[in-house]
């Protein structure tokens, strides 16, 4: 298998989604799928929130817009360039989370980018999606049938393991897989670092950082760091958009829970009826909940971001990465900071 013919293939893919996500009917042939190719995806996108409410049409639009982001060709061709192209390809077992849709689309892209086979353990809360856009890649290039196959049952026969997972799967990923070359992805969360020059514009597009997806992605915002005398109103009056949240009902029953977990134990916290404001010196808050810790001296607090650099997967702020792009990752962004291409490389 050669790299330009993987590179066609998510061109392809590129191709098929963007055709889909700007498109409520077929539009002919040109975007690779056929009529019926595309009104089955059609249905199992529309079909996908009965199965799991989390995966709303809206949400799986939003992960196929990521993967759209990360095939474009250039940007890919680049990429690709900076890294060995093995010709003794491995097997590389995939555990892949399923907390968003095909939310380990960007450790298979590695795997093939760099000539290596995917061994594909999919998460039983997301198996769909990632089948049906697999079975279009060798549909349209069968030489992928032996560089990726989806294991039904417990993987074998692999040489080497890529799992996410969260911090109480850790224990099971070493005594399964811990005999075997690894890379093992635990719970992190993210922050963002306000310094109060934000507009309502850029606060408005925090509130997408911290709620797209409800807030389950560990991209997700989950912390604010203000500086002192931050009015907390512009926080809530630049988050309408998510008003929204609150009718969706397992979201509604999240909120619904911390709220009265708050108010039992008379613990402090501001409300809007859609989301929860909590000053807390933590980053992993509750769903609906999003923590808030005031700073004094910001020369201090990115020393104390440093030093929390292992708990962290973005950084939201004027400074590090733009507002309303925490969920835009580019191909460049490795999960927990590991370059996954330079590692396979190594192998």
């Amino acid at each position: 298998m050669e790299k330009k013919a993987i590179i066609e293939v998510f061109g392809q893919l590129r191709k098929a989604l963007s055709a889909f996500t700007l498109n409520e009917q077929w539009p002919g042939y040109e975007c690779g799928l056929t009529e019926n190719e595309f009104q089955s995806f059609q249905g199992l996108i529309n079909k996908e929130v009965q199965l799991n409410p989390w995966f709303t049409k809206g949400n799986c639009t939003k992960a196929l817009n990521g993967i759209i982001h990360l095939t474009e060709k250039e940007s890919l061709e680049k990429f690709s360039d900076s890294y060995q192209f093995t010709s003794k390809p491995k097997v590389i077992a995939l555990i892949m989370a399923g907390n968003l849709p095909f939310v380990g689309f960007h450790d298979l892209l590695c795997v093939l980018i760099t000539g290596n086979k995917a061994l594909c353990k999919l998460s039983s809360s997301d198996s769909r999606i990632p089948t049906r856009l697999i079975e279009w890649m060798i549909e349209w290039n069968p030489d992928l049938k032996e560089y990726i196959l989806i294991s039904p049952g417990p993987i074998k026969k692999y040489d080497a393991v890529i799992a996410t997972g969260s911090n109480n799967s850790i224990a099971q990923f070493e005594t399964y897989f811990g005999h075997v070359p690894h890379l093992f992805r635990k719970n992190r969360s993210s922050i963002a670092v306000l310094d109060g020059s934000e507009t309502d514009e850029e606060l408005s597009k925090l509130g997408s950082d911290c709620f797209d997806f409800f807030g389950m992605g560990c991209r997700n915002i989950s912390k604010l760091y203000l500086p002192e005398g931050f009015n907390l109103n512009r926080i809530f009056e630049n988050f309408l958009d998510q008003a929204h949240l609150i009718q969706h009902h397992k979201y509604g029953n999240n909120y619904d829970y911390n709220r009265t977990i708050f108010l039992m134990n008379q613990i402090p916290f501001l409300d809007n009826n859609v989301f929860m404001l909590k000053e807390d010196e933590g980053i992993h808050a509750p769903l609906s909940v999003i923590y808030y810790e005031y700073y004094k001296e910001e020369g201090l607090l990115l020393h104390k971001i440093t030093g929390m650099k292992d708990e962290l997967q973005a950084v939201v702020g004027h400074d590090f990465i733009p507002f309303g792009k925490a969920q835009a990752p580019d191909i460049t962004d490795f999960a927990d900071g590991v370059d996954t291409c330079a590692w396979l490389n190594s192998l």
